[in-house]
């Protein structure tokens, strides 16, 4: 798979970033791509709580969480993604705090893309600076959530 992620310093604790990411189903009050999100399970979030992401594009995608470490991390696996040219995918968000009370939040995405060796240099262009984009995009708007405003520029790595 293609591993691909960001990283933003943002001036927060891992608690107040937490309270915002940890309301699993809305994902849309920072995403600024995700326009609605229908909860496809009930009960608390935790491993195996889905998501529809509705994009402003028209297209969705489901999420099921795989992993959830509260106050730390959660890893999602992405389905129903027909309108996207991957055969598979995850993502993960997860929390380091700083010793200057600032947390580091990074957004990792691995995929595989459909088309063979074709679909290989696809991932590793077009969709590498779509996803920059898209996860800049997300950390900026998990930031002004917050209310904080990140620190420099989201690092690629």
């Amino acid at each position: 798979m293609i591993h691909y992620q960001r990283t933003l310093d943002i001036p927060a604790t891992s608690d107040a970033i937490w309270a915002v990411i940890g309301r699993y189903m809305h994902i849309d009050e920072f995403a600024p791509q995700v326009t609605s999100v229908d909860a496809l399970t009930t009960g608390d979030n935790s491993i195996g709580s889905k998501r529809r992401c509705h994009f402003e594009n028209g297209t969705s995608v489901v999420e099921e969480v795989t992993t959830w470490k509260p106050n730390h991390s959660y890893r999602v696996r992405l389905s129903e993604m027909d309108a996207m040219p991957l055969k598979q995918a995850e993502a993960e968000l997860s929390l380091t705090p700083m010793l200057n009370g600032h947390t580091r939040v990074t957004w990792s995405f691995d995929y595989r893309v459909k088309f063979g060796p074709l679909g290989w240099l696809l991932g590793q262009t077009m969709m590498k600076l779509m996803m920059g984009k898209i996860l800049d995009g997300n950390l900026k708007g998990l930031a002004e959530r917050v209310g904080a405003k990140g620190t420099g520029e989201a690092l690629a790595s």
